[in-house]
């Protein structure tokens, strides 16, 4: 995976130069790692049952009854 996909966009992309792969493997590894950190946070218990947007909504709001 780490490899392959940033190679075949590579190809079918037509690309021409090393700095482009590079490019490209290093975007591929962002996307990667914002994936898995998103996945890692909703995977949490407290957010469980609930969409993102619900629960930074439910935060902001118990935040705001605290002060």
């Amino acid at each position: 995976m780490g490899i392959a996909l940033p190679a075949a966009l590579f190809f079918l992309l037509d690309l021409q130069s090393l700095p482009q792969f590079f490019t490209l493997a290093a975007s591929c590894f962002l996307a990667w790692g914002t994936a898995d950190l998103l996945a890692s946070i909703l995977d949490r218990p407290r957010l469980k049952d609930r969409s993102p947007g619900h629960a930074i909504r439910e935060d902001w709001e118990r935040r705001h009854r605290q002060d």
